[in-house]
Parts: structure tokens; C-alpha cells; sequence
């Protein structure tokens, strides 16, 4: 398998995996966001809210149309419409249920918990990313990465051993509890979707170029959209929406711009994700989940007067501890690799002077 462009330069790469962080950033910052707002003013329907998180697949549509014109003008006998093959598609379709389980489970977490909460929580995501990165892409671990996952673990722990001091007004104890480990859920899920992805790309028996990673998105994300309507469907909770329209807070036109918001950002966040991993590693694409999500965290404080209690506070600070060890880990790796090749490069020029 080969996962590059022959004609693209490393420059450009670089730009392009700088683009896709900044989607992912947006995606994930902005997508728990828009999603509690649209619970805080009258909505209720976590199926609806579990398929606006991968329904804007539609949006893709537009640039692999435009790739495949371009195609078409510059090779018309060779223009392929689809890259995707069979056995992709199927892997993808798959890695698609993985994250519509996620989405279901995020949206319930959302509804039931605030969003500076439920925020804290999903950044242990880079620490399940890390154990399912091993397991399925063998990625290595380091004493760094390590301290990264034990300090993430424990800031989630913090949480819940504090969990019902900022319960929202109307929620059951129960409901809260369930809402918090819901979200733990989606944030496994969520950990092990990255890895399978990168794994899709592995595995794939083709060239894997941009294109077909947005094949590869767009199968994904029709199957979780897929899934969750099939549950609306089956739930019969599509029953109650027009009602949900007529008594939204702030009012019928602003009810569909939130879930058309919803829609966009999301899929940031999943294309996003999946041209980090391409350009990078599954890893890197949990790390910058990670990263943005204190931004989350202080804007919900900042727009939605949530609580932030001391418990908050020290999750807070053991995760960007986290952060930060891994990223010391990871610098402290480049320079080491950097240094060897360095050493490779003047041993080979010395043979080759001895030689000559």
C-alpha cells in the first residue's frame, strides 16, 4: 500500500495537515457546543442529535465531484468516478457502526451532563487512543506516553468522584450517572474508531491517496447516519419533533439553523480526523481532540454559566499535564531521531570517503 501523492510536494503535505488540524479543532471545540445548545432551549431527541453528528455526509459530495472532473479533463479514458474497492468499503462501513455507537452515546452524555464536563471527560480519548493505537497499528509506547495515559485516567476519575456536585437542575442522579459513563463510553469509542481508520488506510490493497480518504469518510459516515436513523426509526422518536419545533425557545428558523451548525461542525470533526490520520497518525489525530477540548470546556463556562468547581479545576490541570508530557515525549523522540540520522548520514559519508 502506498499513502502519499507521487506529485505532492512535502511542503504542501505539511499545509494540508495543518488544515485538517485546524477542522478537527473546530469541529470538536464547536460540535459539543452547538449540540448543548440545542438541549438547553427545548431539545430533546438524542437520536436526532446522534445523526447530525456524522448526517452532513452530503457535504463531501461536492469536492470528490470536483476531483473527479478535474480527473476526467486532464486523463479522460482513465477518469475513475470511485477509488474505493470493495473490501474498503465494507472495512469502512463497519468502522461506520463503531462511531455511530460513539455518536449515540456522546448525545446522551450531552443531554444529561454539562458540556464543560462532559468535555473533560472525552479528553480521555487520547489515553484509549493510545492503548487501541498499540493493539490494532502498533504504535509505540514511551515512559512519556505512559505518564500521559495514567494522568488522563485520573483526571477522568477525579471527575467522577465528584460527579453529582454540578448536576444540571431537572436531572436525576441517575440520569447524571448514566449521562457520565455514557460519555466514558463514547470516548472509548470514539479512541478506537481513530486506530481503525488508520487500520482502513493499512490495510487497504490500493494507493491511498485524499480522494479516497473522502471515499472512506463518506462511507463511514453514511453508516453511522444510517444507524442512528434506523434507530430513530425503530424508537418512534421521530414523533415528536414537530412538536419540538413549535415550543423551541428560540424559535422555529433558529431551531434549524442549530441542527444545520450541528451538521457542519461535526463533520469537520470527522473529516478533520481522518486527513490528520492521513497525514499523520491516529495518535496525532487524538492528541489534537485533546488539546482543543479545554477550549470547550472554558467557552461552556464562558457562554452557558456552567459550574467550574475545584474537582473541574484539577481535571483540568492533570489533563494538560498530560498534554504536555506527551508532547515533551514526542519532541524528545524527533531530536532523538534526528540525532541518529544525523550520525547514519556521516557514517556513510565517511565509508564513502574511505572507499574513494
Amino acid at each position: 500500500m502506498e499513502i502519499e501523492s507521487p506529485t505532492m510536494s512535502p511542503k504542501m503535505k505539511q499545509y494540508l495537515l495543518i488544515l485538517n488540524c485546524i477542522m478537527l479543532a473546530i469541529g470538536i471545540s464547536g460540535g459539543p457546543l452547538i449540540m448543548r445548545l440545542y438541549y438547553l432551549h427545548g431539545g430533546k431527541s438524542i437520536w436526532l442529535s446522534s445523526c447530525l453528528e456524522t448526517g452532513g455526509w452530503p457535504m463531501m459530495i461536492v469536492p470528490l465531484l470536483v476531483a473527479y472532473f478535474q480527473r476526467r479533463a486532464a486523463h479522460p479514458a482513465q477518469a475513475k468516478l470511485l477509488f474505493i474497492k470493495p473490501s474498503t468499503f465494507c472495512f469502512a462501513a463497519v468502522v461506520g457502526l463503531v462511531a455511530g455507537s460513539a455518536d449515540y452515546f456522546y448525545a446522551y452524555g450531552v443531554k444529561h451532563i454539562p458540556v464543560s464536563t462532559s468535555s473533560l471527560i472525552l479528553a480521555t480519548q487520547l489515553a484509549f487512543t493510545a492503548v487501541f493505537a498499540f493493539l490494532l497499528v502498533r504504535q509505540k509506547f514511551t515512559a512519556c506516553s505512559i505518564n500521559a495515559v495514567a494522568l488522563l485516567t485520573f483526571a477522568a476519575i477525579v471527575l467522577a468522584l465528584h460527579a453529582s456536585s454540578d448536576k444540571p437542575a431537572g436531572e436525576s442522579s441517575a440520569q447524571y450517572y448514566l449521562g457520565f459513563f455514557f460519555t466514558l463510553a463514547s470516548s472509548a469509542l470514539f479512541a478506537l474508531m481513530l486506530p481503525m481508520i488508520e487500520l482502513t488506510y493499512k490495510r487497504a490493497k490500493q494507493t491511498v491517496n485524499y480522494e479516497l480518504v473522502m471515499e472512506i469518510q463518506l462511507v463511514l459516515s453514511f453508516s453511522a447516519t444510517a444507524m442512528c436513523t434506523i434507530g430513530m426509526l425503530a424508537s418512534g422518536d421521530y414523533k415528536g419533533y414537530v412538536g419540538e419545533v413549535q415550543v423551541y425557545k428560540l424559535g422555529v428558523v433558529m431551531y434549524f439553523v442549530v441542527l444545520v451548525c450541528s451538521a457542519i461542525l461535526w463533520q469537520f470533526f470527522y473529516l478533520g480526523a481522518a486527513g490528520v490520520i492521513y497525514y499523520g497518525s491516529s495518535l496525532l489525530s487524538g492528541i489534537i481532540i485533546a488539546v482543543a477540548l479545554p477550549i470547550t470546556e472554558i467557552a461552556a463556562v464562558f457562554f452557558y454559566h456552567e459550574k467550574f468547581q475545584v474537582e473541574k479545576g484539577l481535571s483540568l490541570a492533570l489533563s494538560l499535564w498530560g498534554f504536555i508530557s506527551y508532547f515533551y515525549g514526542e519532541a524528545k523522540d524527533i531530536k532523538k531521531q534526528k540525532k541518529k540520522e544525523r550520525i547514519n548520514l556521516e557514517s556513510i559519508n565517511i565509508n564513502a570517503d574511505i572507499e574513494s
